[in-house]
């Protein structure tokens, strides 16, 4: 029985090596780094909880917190309420539902960077597709700069957010749909109900472990959300969509307080990490 589990973990050990070296060292480094005042070119100090004392008052974080937040909210639940009608889409018998379900990867094809980079040319006030198009449809008066505008900015990236995740959104959705027996449907329009009683009482219940993973994990990848807005903004018009991951990547790289960025990023940990942990409390009641 030994030698086989010896044998087994030899197999996983090729596996086991790059995700020990490239994600848990790095990991655990970072913790540590979190509790010391390093700054780049500099010896390492440990200093204890001085750096979550200082980010108790520092507004700055805070208020990227809060913008992260917001960002987060709107994001996800565009992403979840658009999905779901996407996927209903998809799941109706309708033509060229093969070309279409391709067609909706698109975007979550595309890696941030690139969404991020195409949709600042799209945005741009000289020659981008939407100034000239609200501007030949008479909607505005004069070109506007969306990504440096304090009112339009926000509503420019939420744009951006939701439009890049939402096919990984429908795809979810989409086979919780598929998994859902086709009887149930059969059986309610037998007794008379309606197509809006199908999807209240058969169709939301029965996604509901489904909708709930969905939610979990888009929350936290959005949280997580750097390369879009970066190339998007880089945090500007003065902070307003500095996110936390912004506000971590500045700290370390544009400051050089790296124990602080450090910091920022074990904050982010524990949130997403309690964000999991109640996800599967939910699951695991469920199923008891």
């Amino acid at each position: 029985m030994r030698s086989k589990a010896n044998g087994q973990f030899k197999l996983l050990l090729p596996a086991l090596i790059p995700v020990v070296a490239l994600s848990i060292i790095p990991l655990l480094q970072g913790i540590y780094l979190g509790f010391t005042d390093y700054r780049l070119g500099e010896p390492i100090h440990f200093n204890g909880l001085e750096n979550y004392r200082y980010m108790l008052t520092d507004r700055y974080f805070w208020q990227s917190f809060r913008i992260g937040f917001l960002w987060t909210l709107i994001v996800t639940l565009g992403q979840i309420v658009l999905g779901l009608g996407l996927a209903l889409l998809l799941n109706a018998k309708l033509s060229l539902n093969a070309v279409s379900r391709v067609l909706i990867l698109v975007p979550w094809a595309m890696p941030p960077v690139i969404r991020g980079i195409m949709w600042k040319i799209m945005y741009e006030p000289d020659t981008g597709v939407f100034n000239y198009l609200f501007l030949n449809a008479g909607l505005i008066g004069q070109p506007i700069n969306w990504l440096s505008s304090f009112e339009f900015a926000i509503p420019a990236i939420i744009v951006v957010g939701i439009w890049g995740d939402l096919p990984k959104a429908a795809v979810f959705l989409l086979a919780g749909l598929q998994s859902i027996s086709k009887d149930l449907y059969e059986a309610a329009r037998l007794d008379g109900v309606g197509v809006w009683k199908e999807f209240r009482y058969i169709t939301l219940p029965m996604l509901k472990p489904v909708l709930a993973a969905t939610v979990s994990l888009t929350f936290m990848w959005n949280f997580n959300a750097f390369g879009l807005v970066w190339v998007l903004t880089q945090g500007g018009p003065g902070g307003l969509t500095r996110l936390p991951m912004l506000a971590a990547y500045e700290e370390g790289f544009r400051y050089g307080n790296v124990g602080y960025a450090a910091a920022i990023g074990n904050v982010m940990v524990v949130i997403i990490s309690i964000i999991l942990f109640a996800y599967l409390r939910i699951q695991l009641r469920e199923r008891a």
